[in-house]
């Protein structure tokens, strides 16, 4: 049986070593180890061996399979370095043809709005703080004065994630946030007052729609001192509007409305006009609201540990991809999160031409 397993070994060494190509040692590699293979078939074999004679029989099997197996992987190296060589010697490089036309990329809509953004209010004084995309329930809600049974806080508005463990009590109840006011949380929870901050980034809402998307971006604003009203808060807005708009006396109007973490709290509109169906931002007879703001709640204050009987301020909110489709004339918001191409290319900006105070602000 020894003197059969040698001659097998033989025979399948002369395959391998004859094989001049991956193609054929690939053959070789069934013919020697495949389910239908010499030595595959040998190993069926020992079912109807006794247990000694399958025990000895099994281990030279086992050892001519991986002599076996070793050629073949010693013959692939040599294959496979002499496919190599052959390809090299055929691929050369002519360096004295014209150089290849390049491509360059563009920028997203809401990255150059962003970076707009970040230029007007760093001109304005502003800060930048950033945040975590996971939340737990008191910087999300409770810390801005949600109620318990608030709409916001229920499942079909909010993502909600798994708890953890590890955690207890608001803490261990995760979402993806619902706005950006949770970066001023944790921006006033590390600091202490005066604040003058923005923060921008993704948050989430279950809606979808022309206006609405699961994922968009916001910015807010928050200003806290010790003499802060509501003409600073509608300055403030004239300001970086007129700034971001490059459109100057542009009108600015404050309607009363409710969030639960401002008190007033007002819409804010910008003027326009929508003359023979054409809109154009400035003066004009009509008003397209822009976002929320108002003045910071007790509430809000007393969790971040300011006292609002020294301190008070406003923020305010706008979503950046609205900013974005007033400003570039971008018809639909679903748009901005298909990954086409094409409608990046056209809506799209020079790498090169980035957002600059110095030299204006640009699309």
């Amino acid at each position: 049986m020894t003197q059969n397993l040698s001659t097998i070994k033989d025979e399948l060494a002369q395959v391998i070593s004859a094989a001049n190509d991956l193609k054929s040692l690939e053959e070789a590699r069934i013919t020697a180890l495949g389910k239908k293979g010499r030595i595959t078939d040998l190993m069926k074999s020992l079912g109807g061996m006794d247990p000694e004679e399958r025990k000895n029989f099994g281990a030279a099997v086992n050892m001519l399979k991986d002599d076996i197996a070793a050629l073949i992987e010693k013959q692939e190296a040599g294959l496979k370095k002499q496919a190599m060589a052959e390809r090299l010697s055929k691929e050369t490089i002519d360096v004295t043809l014209p150089a290849r036309p390049i491509t360059k990329g563009a920028i997203h809509p809401v990255t150059q709005t962003m970076d707009e953004l970040i230029s007007i209010f760093g001109s304005m004084g502003f800060e930048l703080d950033e945040g975590p995309d996971i939340e737990d329930d008191f910087h999300n809600f409770t810390a801005l004065n949600f109620p318990l049974g608030h709409p916001a806080r229920e499942m079909h508005d909010t993502f909600y994630l798994p708890e953890d463990g590890d955690e207890k009590g608001e803490a261990a109840k995760k979402l993806l946030r619902t706005h950006t006011s949770t970066v001023q949380i944790r921006h006033m929870l590390g600091r202490k007052p005066p604040f003058k901050m923005i923060c921008m980034g993704r948050v989430y809402r279950s809606d979808y729609d022309m206006t609405h998307t699961p994922v968009f971006h916001q910015i807010e604003g928050l200003v806290i001192d010790k003499a802060i009203n509501m003409g600073h808060l509608k300055g403030c807005l004239m300001d970086f509007l007129q700034a971001f708009f490059e459109v100057d006396n542009l009108p600015i109007r404050m309607r009363p409305s409710f969030f639960p973490f401002t008190e007033p709290s007002a819409e804010f509109d910008m003027g326009c006009s929508r003359k023979n169906g054409e809109f154009k931002i400035g003066q004009g007879d009509s008003w397209i609201e822009m976002g929320g703001s108002g003045m910071v709640h007790q509430n809000v204050l007393k969790h971040c540990g300011v006292d609002p009987n020294e301190y008070q301020g406003f923020a305010f909110g706008l979503g950046v991809e609205r900013l974005a489709m007033l400003k570039y004339g971008i018809p639909d918001l679903r748009t901005f999160f298909e990954s086409d191409v094409r409608w990046l290319n056209h809506y799209g900006f020079d790498p090169l031409d980035r957002p600059n105070r110095a030299t204006g602000v640009k699309g």
